[in-house]
């Protein structure tokens, strides 16, 4: 049966007409609804004050709320992520999760990624170290790198706007640190009309504004590795009606996979500084990024009859190509010129952006909002890939203490990713009209906006290849014909020596409408993206140097409408239901180079999704749940750049997302789970064989427990994610075995200002695979077990 947008809006008007069915037929006390909308209003001012999102309101405009149920989901949490205006998680037909900066902490994440494995419905390869990760939501396959799906933002605007370009990701951009105040997640819905190439959903990690005066410096040392990291904060008021907030971190040492030197150094500093005014606020902030760390890639493994095992001496866990032994790798630049680069620096990430939100109520129910932000972003890509999983034989060192002597045993070729960010910039801006009037009993909100962008896309490609011995302890390059110890040539037969210089425009008008009467909110948004892309990209000839003969023009533009409608009924205080049907798109950037025209002369194929969405939230004393029901169907189109190879498939996902939680006394519990039954339902011709198969690396279950005790001045807790089996490749050939990580903290209050901590990632050193080159011959996994301990004083 084929997934009509005519279709979707007759299912969504039904449940539209039923809701409002139940509305009017509806028991339920004025006093206590008109209370909780009061709450929920009163809620939505105070977070525009701190979020500069929303709109703002007086403190007198609301009477004295009703007291919120202690729910461990924190369902009366307004939410601003997603919604045109800001909502509570229980009035909302959006399915949402928070997260405070303690529960991040507690997580003990090694990186932006690996927080992200504790949010139920979000699928985080968090396998690349402290950037590259593969990031999708409940039933949206991973079919190519990064998060193309997925929106990532801090503070309501991107950090890159596509997801997935080649070699650099939005979470290699991201940092956890005392800087954030907490962590929004909306899955599907309106993610599809309120943000630009985010169909799956929106990240939003919210900064503190300095609403409470006070601060915190903090010292975090590995124990059984060496990293060292100092993190600092401070904000409050500057007068009456200005505050401020500044923050961030500084580390270095080898990292957790030993490399034999110091492969981590560096950190990020971010601020804000808030006027508040009658009617309104004006916020200025600003970040600094200069950070570099180490990067995880695939590592030789064998498969036989599709299971996979480990090589003598290599442990995915563990192992790092970086080493003490490399020589300089030589590069093209786009001039043909050559680059020299330390093979050690892994991922280089630098970040300088400046951003002012301003939020105006010009009476009569109407407010502006406007969101802008500049950001200048460039960086280097440097890792290690196997292009096969090695030969045993003889050898000679070529580099290193025992350089000349003899080598028996197993070496690979290494093939260096070399890629230099040259420029990701990029220029934002989110302003945004809303009028409110009441209708009789009723709240017609509308809203009407206009994001623009403008990305920049500077990557320059080399991909050299060395010969290296297969081992996980500050390895050697081996002898070769060459020269120069180790190297090989240009690898993949010099398919991977590019030069792009691409920007990306969208203008994306937008419209929501919104009605609220008594129990029952109803929404509805349309969008229209209008992308712009134009520059060049080229391929050097034999990897050696580029010609302006094949150089590709890119010129073309296109455009997609997506919409969103859904609708809440809070059928009693503590119990809502909920749907949503929307249709949404993310639009193909570098991953379409070298295929099919660029020029304007040919059709340029996008990437969408469907969904249909329902469920139900529930509290009663200290327990809630949050459960979605969904369906969703892609189709999407890659290119792959190593074996130019271009497909074009189809997908349907059905599945239950349950989030849970429960409080009693001193315990808390977490939790959750997100069933999904995926298939692949169409191909280009000549690939029809994988058609009924389950999507690479879609696991059937996913899952999250996190239970925590405080006992006077201490707090023990741990975190479980798990995930079942998966198949590694669309063909079915080989299985990704389930494992489940342990993450646990204690943390101790020695003073009320000074707390120590304790922390595991990974607590019982697990093997997990996260994926599987297509023949089998290298795979990557997580990283094993992380212990550090931190002492913070809070001022």
């Amino acid at each position: 049966m084929k997934f009509h947008p005519a279709k979707l809006g007759c299912m969504a008007a039904a449940v539209a007409t039923a809701l409002m069915h139940l509305s009017a037929t509806a028991q339920q006390s004025p006093s206590t609804e008109q209370a909780v909308a009061a709450q929920s209003d009163a809620a939505t001012a105070a977070n525009a004050a701190g979020s500069g999102t929303a709109s703002t309101a007086t403190a007198t405009a609301a009477p004295a709320p009703v007291a919120a149920a202690a729910d461990g989901l924190n369902l009366e949490r307004v939410i601003v992520t997603g919604t045109a205006r800001g909502q509570s998680k229980m009035k909302s037909s959006v399915s949402s999760s928070t997260m405070d900066l303690d529960a991040m902490t507690r997580n003990a994440p090694t990186s932006a990624a690996e927080l992200l494995r504790a949010i139920p419905g979000l699928r985080s390869e968090s396998s690349g170290g402290e950037g590259n990760a593969n990031i999708t939501v409940r039933g949206v396959p991973i079919s190519a790198g990064g998060s193309r799906y997925v929106q990532m933002q801090e503070d309501g605007l991107p950090v890159l706007q596509s997801g997935d370009f080649n070699f650099i990701t939005p979470d290699s951009y991201v940092k956890i640190d005392g800087t954030l105040d907490h962590l929004e997640v909306v899955r599907g819905g309106s993610a599809s009309t309120l943000a630009s190439n985010s169909p799956g959903g929106i990240i939003n990690f919210i900064s503190k504004t300095g609403d409470e005066q006070g601060g915190n410096i903090g010292i975090t040392r590995g124990l059984g590795y060496d990293q060292t990291r100092y993190d600092f904060s401070y904000g409050g008021p500057l007068t009456a009606k200005t505050r401020f907030f500044i923050g961030g971190h500084y580390r270095n040492g080898e990292g957790i996979r030993p490399t034999g030197m110091k492969t981590e150094d560096g950190g990020q500093v971010r601020g804000n500084i808030t006027h508040e005014f009658d009617g309104g606020f004006l916020r200025l902030s600003f970040k600094h990024l200069d950070d570099k760390s180490p990067t995880a890639l695939p590592v030789p493994v064998q498969v036989n009859r599709g299971r996979i095992s480990e090589l003598p001496g290599m442990d995915p866990r563990t192992v790092s190509f970086y080493s003490p032994n490399w020589v300089r790798d030589v590069s093209l630049d786009k001039n043909n010129g050559k680059v020299s680069s330390n093979v050690n620096d892994g991922l280089a990430v630098k970040s300088d952006s400046f951003g002012v939100a301003l939020s105006l109520d010009l009476g009569q129910g109407v407010t502006l909002s406007e969101n802008f932000r500049k950001s200048s972003n460039s960086g280097r890509f440097i890792g290690v890939f196997p292009s096969n999983n090695g030969v045993v034989g003889s050898y000679v060192i070529a580099t290193g203490p025992q350089k000349g002597q003899a080598y028996q045993g197993r070496a690979f070729n290494a093939v260096v990713f070399n890629t230099s960010i040259d420029d990701a910039g990029n220029t934002l801006n989110d302003v945004k009209l809303s009028k409110s009037l009441t209708l009789g009993g009723a709240k017609l909100t509308g809203t009407a906006g206009l994001y623009t962008s403008s990305q920049q896309l500077g990557l320059t490609w080399n991909f050299n290849e060395y010969l290296m011995q297969a081992k996980g302890d500050s390895p050697a390059l081996l002898q070769t014909a060459s020269s120069t110890p180790g190297f090989i040539g240009p690898a993949f037969g010099g398919c991977c020596s590019r030069a792009v210089d691409m920007e990306y425009k969208l203008d994306s008008p937008y419209l929501n409408l919104g009605w609220e009467n008594g129990p029952l909110n109803v929404d509805a948004s349309v969008r229209q993206d209008r992308q712009r892309a134009t520059g060049t990209a080229n391929i050097a000839t034999g990897g050696l140097r580029y010609e302006a003969a094949t150089q590709q023009m890119v010129n073309y533009k296109i455009d997609h409408t997506s919409y969103s409608i859904g609708g809440n009924y809070q059928l009693q205080r503590n119990l809502s239901l909920f749907a949503r049907a929307s249709d949404g798109v993310a639009f193909n950037a570098d991953r379409i180079l070298f295929g099919t025209p660029l020029d304007g002369s040919a059709p340029v194929n996008i990437n969408t999704v469907k969904q249909l969405e329902g469920g139900v939230k529930w509290r009663q004393g200290g327990a809630s749940a949050f459960l979605t029901l969904f369906e969703a169907k892609t189709s999407e189109s890659n290119y792959e750049a190593t074996t130019q190879i271009s497909t074009a498939n189809r997908y349907r996902a059905r599945g239950a997302e349950l989030e849970a939680a429960y409080r009693l006394g001193d315990f808390r519990m977490n939790g959750g789970l997100t069933w999904t039954d995926a298939e692949i339902t169409g191909t280009a011709p000549g690939q029809e064989a994988v058609i009924g198969n389950t999507p690479r690396r879609q696991a059937r279950v996913v899952y999250q427990l996190a239970p925590s005790y405080t006992w006077g001045d201490a707090t023990i807790g741990a975190s479980l994610v798990g995930t079942g089996k998966a198949w590694a490749d669309d063909a079915h050939t080989i299985v990704m075995p389930a494992y489940r990580v342990v993450n646990a903290f204690v943390q101790y209050s020695v003073t009320p200002k000074i707390q120590l901590m304790l922390s595991a990632n990974n607590l019982f050193d697990r093997l997990g695979y996260t994926e599987v080159e297509g023949d089998g011959h290298a795979a990557r996994a997580i990283t094993g077990r992380a212990v550090k301990a931190s002492l913070s004083y809070s001022f």
